[in-house]
């Protein structure tokens, strides 16, 4: 019983620090909570749309792509404190992450809900498997990050894929593609 209850704090303490330890950032498609405490009317659900703003109240459009809760946090608090608030006290939480993909060689290709300590097998597998002619070492991922940078591209202009082995971990916003095997 013991060992259980070891188990379920390690495993609730890394989901919680996924979006806590200020390296996961914001992106369209997140589904977020801010509370502001006491004031109910500056508190909401939202989710973030594709242009990396949400419409917030007093504040207007927030640009929020690309910045962790930690820093929305701040953003929010400083945009709210002197005209409006004497010392707000705001929190955000992400209640959904963006979904991640899969594409290529599986038997079900789309997108699917992301949960922290995904890995490329395990998303693999949520997506019903390799199919025949898969192929198990052409594996690449296209990562989400133009909130935070800009995609880089390849020799011909698209935006550049990275290969990836089954054990790396999936991002949210990732599309990861499974290739053909030639034989």
């Amino acid at each position: 019983m013991l060992r259980l209850v070891s188990l379920l704090f390690i495993v609730l303490c890394s989901f919680s620090s996924f979006a806590e330890d200020n390296s996961y950032r914001l992106g369209a498609g997140d589904l977020i909570t801010i509370s502001v405490y006491d004031e109910p009317d500056l508190s909401q659900e939202v989710r973030i749309g594709l242009s990396g703003d949400i419409s917030y109240p007093l504040l207007g459009d927030v640009r929020v792509a690309g910045l962790s809760p930690k820093e929305l946090e701040m953003k929010l608090v400083s945009g709210l404190k002197g005209p409006y608030l004497l010392d707000p006290s705001v929190t955000v939480s992400i209640l959904e992450y963006r979904p991640f993909y899969v594409t290529g060689e599986v038997e079900k290709p789309g997108s699917y809900a992301f949960h922290p300590g995904l890995t490329v097998d395990k998303a693999i597998s949520i997506a019903g498997g390799f199919t025949e002619r898969a192929s198990k070492s052409r594996i690449y991922v296209m990562h989400d990050d133009s909130a935070t940078k800009p995609n880089h591209k390849d020799s011909d202009g698209r935006a550049a894929k990275d290969s990836i082995k089954l054990f790396d971990v999936v991002q949210p916003g990732d599309v990861i593609t499974v290739e053909q095997s030639f034989f």
